[in-house]
């Protein structure tokens, strides 16, 4: 049985809890000072700003490719690209953000170069690759399984959007630079994104309902 709870829409934590996006802009800027540290070659930098995004990376090209045998190849041209175009990084963005562009980036080329040659497979189930890179415990899904499906059945630019910011927290402003688009345009499809997920969830519970009536 699905229980119909959503990550909650931001709001104005009380006092005692303001610390967690303090802490996460703190560790967006720890990130980004290890990837400037890492344009000089400090290997200990370079280190600390792959495992920190790592996870980030496969989770958003698992969301955005159609191919989950390529989640990890595409996580590796990431960094590749990554580590090849340090030198132009300068802290203008988060290393965070700046890093999930190029991400992007890997994916749209990867769609252009399968276009150019004859598919393996019509059905590509890109929830396996989600599933594989899925944290556990999302509050209110069973090890975030229902989430996927659910997932799956937004329009691409909503599910980016919900992703970018529900998921990777990434800020608004950043996800809009990220997506190529107005930062209202991102609120407009997240929340769009959270009406339909809890259509859905409600459409999956009345069947239970009637079933116990």
């Amino acid at each position: 049985m699905i229980t119909p709870v959503l990550p909650a829409p931001p709001a104005a934590p009380p006092a005692s809890r303001r610390a967690a996006p303090d802490r996460s802009a703190s560790a967006d800027a720890s990130i980004t000072q290890w990837a400037l540290a890492a344009r000089t070659g400090d290997a200990a930098a370079v280190e600390r700003f792959v495992r920190a995004l790592h996870r980030d990376v496969q989770r958003y090209v698992a969301h955005l490719c159609g191919d989950p045998q390529a989640v990890d190849d595409l996580a590796q041209d990431t960094f590749l690209r990554a580590l090849g175009s340090l030198h132009r990084f300068e802290g203008r963005s988060s290393a965070r953000a700046w890093l999930l562009a190029i991400a992007r980036r890997a994916v749209i080329d990867s769609y252009r170069h399968a276009a150019a040659r004859p598919r393996l497979s019509d059905l590509p189930d890109w929830q396996l690759a989600v599933e594989s890179a899925q944290p556990r415990g999302l509050p209110g899904f069973d090890d975030g399984v229902a989430l996927l499906d659910l997932l799956a059945c937004l329009p691409d630019e909503r599910r980016e959007a919900f992703v970018l910011t529900q998921l990777l927290g990434l800020p608004y402003a950043e996800a809009a630079r990220l997506a190529g688009c107005p930062v209202g345009t991102v609120r407009s499809r997240v929340a769009r994104a959270r009406a339909t997920l809890a259509d859905l969830l409600d459409a999956a519970e009345r069947p239970a309902e009637f079933v116990t009536a």
